[in-house]
């Protein structure tokens, strides 16, 4: 391990990595009802909850290692492992004692074994079978993104099939949820995802030196600067117009925002890592840029799914989960967009759109209830860091070559 991420490491100690807990009300009463243990350890937060198989939250806990990450401006795998394998067996300890629930007791252990980061994954996952082979309980291993889809189950009664798409640092997915276990891809990212394009923008333009931004992640940055910005000032060519397909490309975009920010150092003769003076103006266009890119390959996600009978044009949804769906611009978008179309349209708590150990235990109870994945002998169990989400179809939405007309209703920004 290198000299930074020893000191990463020694941070930890002095503090610098957060917790957070909660319990429902039910806490520390024995419960008849299946009970699930989620564990999660795919990327840089260590979380577990346990639930019942009526969606109630007993009993969570989880470290963010949002702060010793920022110190480096991004996430050394090497540096997450080590601090999940400091943290894990607490924070499960600290999800059970506020549950009032004992190991003997759960129903099964669900954890994520894909995809993710490939040091992150296996602490999870050797953990988990530490405690399945000890106490003999079944054990059901989770795809993160289809957690990710089915949260919104946990919080809403919303019946199969449903559009959802999902936006965070490490992915960006259209799909159709027709199960817990049978999901229809649409279109995923080809290249980065959009969390990770705004970090980098975030760490291109310093926004930890800017004094509003300090203390902040890349996207809350982006977003917060944006909110005073004239996303007018500067326009960026958007990804894949040329293609009728449901596809994502945030890198090409990336690269024209970093060759906006070379012209305006040049212009304001400052170097790299000074902050521009049309900061906001940047930051401010790259969202809207962002947004009206996943708001088009969502509308034509939609077309698609209403011509093609895959979705009812009475009750249908659009379901909006992960980290950068917590993005108000972002969401506000696409919320217009569902209106227009007449979509429902919903999204889990901002809590519950980041990884967590809740969204593990109940895609473990979906499952669970399902009788999908239950496994009774963890022989050959391994992680996957690269793992397809259901059946892809992204070729059949580009043979329907469906052109996106423009919103009637105009998004008020």
């Amino acid at each position: 391990m290198n000299s930074i991420a020893k000191s990463l490491l020694k941070s930890v100690e002095r503090g610098q990595a957060v917790w957070l807990r909660s319990s429902s009300a039910q806490s520390g009463k024995r419960h008849l009802r299946k009970l699930v243990l989620g564990i999660e350890t795919s990327c840089d937060d260590t979380g577990a909850a346990v639930v019942d198989d009526a969606g109630n939250v007993l009993g969570e806990a989880l470290h963010c290692q949002k702060e010793v990450h920022l110190q480096t401006g991004g996430i050394i795998p090497v540096v997450a492992q080590q601090l999940h394998r400091e943290n894990i067996e607490q924070v499960v300890k600290e999800a059970l004692g506020v549950s009032g629930v004992s190991v003997r007791e759960l129903a099964a252990i669900a954890t994520t074994v894909k995809p993710g980061l490939a040091l992150s994954l296996g602490v999870g996952l050797q953990y988990s079978l530490t405690l399945v082979n000890k106490y003999q309980q079944p054990f059901i291993p989770i795809h993160h993104m289809e957690a990710h889809a089915l949260t919104i189950r946990l919080t809403h009664h919303l019946e199969f099939p449903f559009l959802v798409l999902l936006l965070s640092g490490g992915h960006c997915i259209l799909a159709v949820a027709q199960g817990v276990s049978d999901f229809l891809l649409l279109g995923q990212s080809l290249d980065i995802a959009p969390g990770d394009m705004l970090d980098k923008v975030a760490r291109r333009l310093s926004l930890r030196k800017h004094p509003e931004c300090h203390s902040m992640a890349g996207g809350k940055a982006i977003e917060h600067l944006a909110q005073t910005g004239n996303r007018h000032q500067h326009t960026f060519r958007l990804p894949l117009q040329q293609y009728r397909n449901c596809h994502f490309s945030f890198s090409g975009l990336q690269n024209l925002v970093n060759n906006t920010i070379i012209q305006k150092e040049k212009e304001e003769g400052i170097q790299e890592g000074e902050i521009l003076s049309c900061v906001k103006d940047i930051a401010a266009a790259v969202q809207h840029a962002v947004a009206v890119h996943i708001i088009q390959r969502t509308y034509r996600a939609m077309l698609f799914c209403i011509k093609n009978s895959i979705l009812s044009s009475r009750n249908a949804t659009l379901v909006v989960s992960g980290g950068v769906a917590s993005n108000q611009y972002i969401r506000k978008g696409l919320q217009t967009l569902a209106d227009e179309n007449d979509f429902a349209f919903l999204c889990p708590p901002p809590r519950l759109c980041t990884d967590n150990g809740v969204m593990i235990a109940w895609n473990g109870i979906e499952r669970l209830r399902a009788g999908l994945g239950v496994l009774h002998s963890t022989d050959g169990i391994r992680y996957e860091p690269k793992a397809p989400l259901g059946i892809d179809i992204s070729k059949r939405v580009e043979e329907d070559s469906i052109k996106v007309p423009k919103l009637r209703k105009k998004i008020q920004w």
